[in-house]
């Protein structure tokens, strides 16, 4: 069944979220900050792991990199068309009305945790390509094991940050589920030349969410999200 994907990864996402939040009541503050802590840092750890694997090569027993020009390049268009468009006081806004309706107007964490967690589990090419391959035949499996790790993830930082990070299955609901309704008319444009370079760019932003985690709000990530388009148009040229 197409679109079969999309809900077995939201299903996953809101398992692991209801496990965090039963998991979480009981540990105290000091407790979910290290906790916090050491959540950032895995992913600080898997966005330099998938950039290392994107970037550098070993030719003939010499160490290598590529997509320097293309990294540079897209972060900069990228970034500046995101903070024209301002996504992240968007999704914030997002996060606040999600707040509201859902009843949590008390908790301080909410719209952080909702942020965080959307863009963990959002960034990167398995999203995409398991969407696509949902979309054109029905192939659910790399969305299914997306589902794996975003449970274990989202256990975790529920947890650690609060009901917040459960709603968003939202943001990948949607998102997934646009991009396998459009899946005849994206999989042309993912080639394995835009894949690398969205799977490198990609793992930068998992780095700089790792990067907020740790140290606070440093980055605003989601107006660097434009840098994924551009990588994978960066590859047509």
């Amino acid at each position: 069944m197409t679109g079969l994907g999309t809900l077995i990864n939201t299903g996953g996402i809101l398992a692991g979220g209801l496990a965090g939040l039963v998991f979480g009541k009981f540990m105290t503050a000091r407790y979910q900050d290290t906790l916090t802590s050491a959540c950032g840092l895995c992913v600080i750890f898997i966005g330099i792991a998938g950039t290392i694997e994107k970037m550098m090569t070993i030719t003939d027993g010499v160490l290598s990199s590529r997509g320097t020009m293309m990294v540079i390049g897209s972060f900069t268009a990228g970034s500046l068309l995101g903070e024209f468009l301002n996504i992240e006081h968007h999704l914030e806004s997002f996060g606040n009305w999600l707040k509201a309706r859902t009843g949590n107007s008390g908790d301080a964490k909410f719209v952080e945790g909702f942020v965080t967690a959307s863009l963990t589990v959002c960034i990167g090419a398995m999203a995409v390509v398991g969407s696509i391959q949902d979309g054109i035949s029905g192939d659910y499996s790399i969305l299914a094991a997306k589902a794996v790790l975003d449970f274990i993830i989202i256990l975790v930082m529920t947890a650690s940050m609060g009901k917040g990070c459960l709603f968003s299955a939202v943001p990948v609901a949607l998102f997934q589920g646009l991009v396998t309704i459009l899946a005849r008319v994206i999989a042309p444009l993912m080639t394995p030349a835009a894949l690398d370079n969205l799977s490198l760019t990609g793992s930068m932003l998992i780095f700089c969410v790792g990067v907020n985690l740790i140290w606070g709000k440093k980055i605003k990530v989601a107006n660097m999200l434009p840098t994924l388009i551009v990588a994978v148009a960066w590859a047509a040229f």
